[in-house]
């Protein structure tokens, strides 16, 4: 015959106790069992983007939920590293972790601002309206400033007042066409934001 001990003795009566109890109070766990419950992200549209924060350019996957009504905006709820994606596969730095939070913001910026010269109020503008002004002042500094020879008659079609500043997290086919279409524009100041 086994020896039971006091500590082994308590253990079953305890659990005894406590599982009678709650049956006769009639909580069975018949159905917490049987029930199946959804994965969180089953009925997520599932959207592939790069991290915004530094020049590694990490993958991350997002996750958004919304009734794809005509008005209906829909809403990311999870975010998380993509397990395809070469530069990071699947993992994130604590700065992208946090992106769910950055996205949130109630100070997050979501449209074009512009303040005119004088002014202290920033004023908000449509994207249209942005790009058209930039396309505009650029074309004026270009008009204004290209050199297309030198005093001596060498040919350099220079653009020396603007300079261009590309995107790190932008693959390296995008990098050379941007590369290209400044290039083409007569632009020398141009970078990285990798090497900044």
């Amino acid at each position: 015959m086994a020896q039971v001990t006091r500590r082994e003795f308590l253990k079953v009566t305890g659990a005894t106790l406590a599982g009678s109890s709650i049956a006769l109070l009639g909580f069975t766990p018949e159905p917490a069992i049987a029930e199946v419950r959804e994965f969180k992200l089953a009925r997520a549209t599932e959207t592939r983007n790069t991290c915004p924060y530094c020049a590694v350019a990490c993958g991350i996957v997002m996750y958004s939920l919304g009734d794809k009504a005509k008005n209906a905006k829909a809403s990311i709820f999870h975010i998380e590293g993509d397990a395809d994606h070469p530069v990071n596969r699947g993992t994130l730095c604590p700065k992208g972790a946090s992106l769910i939070d950055f996205i949130h913001s109630p100070s997050r910026l979501q449209h074009p601002e512009y303040r005119p010269p004088g002014s202290s109020e920033w004023q908000a503008i449509s994207w249209d309206d942005a790009l058209d002004r930039i396309a505009r002042l650029m074309k004026a500094d270009r008009d204004a400033n290209f050199v297309a020879k030198t005093a001596d008659g060498l040919t350099v079609n220079r653009w020396l007042t603007t300079g261009m500043l590309a995107a790190s997290a932008s693959s390296n086919e995008v990098g050379y066409l941007t590369h290209k279409v400044m290039r083409s524009l007569g632009v020398l100041a141009f970078d990285n934001q990798a090497r900044v």
